[in-house]
């Protein structure tokens, strides 16, 4: 397995064996604090601040850089919006829910893989080759030791991830143009990127939300429905309708503006002292080896 440590050039910023735990709920009541009111509580019993710093997310339109922080038990990951010490649009994802597949370098984005999750699935890309391969190697750690103890079941449904606007410029169903009226839309079953007329059936797809219906090509509906008809009691459900579903809400957090420095990352933590600043690298507060049981 790749050692991210062993590469010099690759610095992190490791803590002391005997982190105390009141050391550990100040990192994580601060990263709380960053996003502010809107944000959902992160402190928790058990709970350990493994890791942060600042990838790049491909998103609908265009890649944006996000912060991600990485907990002995999810993945929160946020928007930049000033200075590096607030964020907002905060996500947090059980880590018994993610699956990671690594991915070949692509002109728009190095070191990248996929991260995999039921509600949304999505690509990020880290500045160097070390930092891909210690994120990714950290996440899968601390997820095994989480399934390990017992009390979470791993998942097992994933959304596919979305292709972006900007590498079709046609409906990969019915190939007519997009244009300033004939807008681009997508298919959360498959991901496609589909006109208006080609989409205009509704699904619930349970693994993204369990009672909404969401936007599905005319492909996917017909498919959906013939496996219904040919299941034991079964019929077909779909239904159509005129209404524009939220994008947004469903699956793409469309990031606006951000505000940020010209720093191209930042971290709190660079040194066993709780120094704040900025170390431009992946940093891991607490060695894996040495995390507390």
């Amino acid at each position: 397995m790749h050692d991210p440590g062993a590469n010099a050039g690759y610095s992190v910023a490791a803590m002391d064996l005997f982190t105390s735990n009141d050391e550990n709920r100040h990192r994580i009541q601060v990263v709380e604090n960053s996003f502010g009111p809107a944000g959902q509580p992160l402190s928790k019993p058990g709970r350990y601040l493994m890791g942060q710093g600042r990838l790049v997310k491909q998103g609908r339109r265009k890649p944006q850089p996000k912060v991600f922080f990485l907990f002995s038990d999810v993945l929160v990951y946020g928007s930049i919006i000033l200075h590096r010490r607030w964020h907002k649009n905060q996500k947090v994802i059980p880590l018994e829910d993610i699956m990671l597949k690594d991915m070949e370098d692509t002109e728009g984005l190095k070191n990248q893989w996929l991260m995999r999750t039921p509600r949304k699935s999505f690509f990020v890309s880290a500045p160097s080759y070390e930092e891909k391969w210690a994120w990714m190697e950290h996440i899968e750690e601390c997820r095994s030791n989480l399934l390990q103890g017992g009390g979470s079941q791993a998942g097992s449904t994933f959304a596919v991830a979305w292709i972006p606007d900007q590498a079709a410029f046609k409906c990969m169903r019915c190939f007519d143009n997009f244009t300033m009226t004939n807008r681009r839309h997508h298919c959360r079953k498959c991901g496609f990127l589909v006109c208006n007329a080609c989409s205009t059936q509704r699904a619930v797809i349970g693994h993204i939300h369990p009672t909404k219906r969401l936007r599905v090509c005319s492909l996917c509906d017909t498919r959906t429905k013939e496996y219904e008809m040919s299941s034991p009691g079964g019929n077909g459900t779909g239904k159509n309708s005129s209404e524009e579903d939220n994008e947004a809400a469903s699956s793409d957090e469309e990031e606006g503006v951000e505000t940020m420095e010209g720093h191209a990352y930042s971290s709190w933590l660079v040194s066993h002292q709780g120094t704040c600043g900025q170390t431009g690298t992946y940093v891991y507060p607490i060695p894996m080896n040495q995390r507390p049981q």
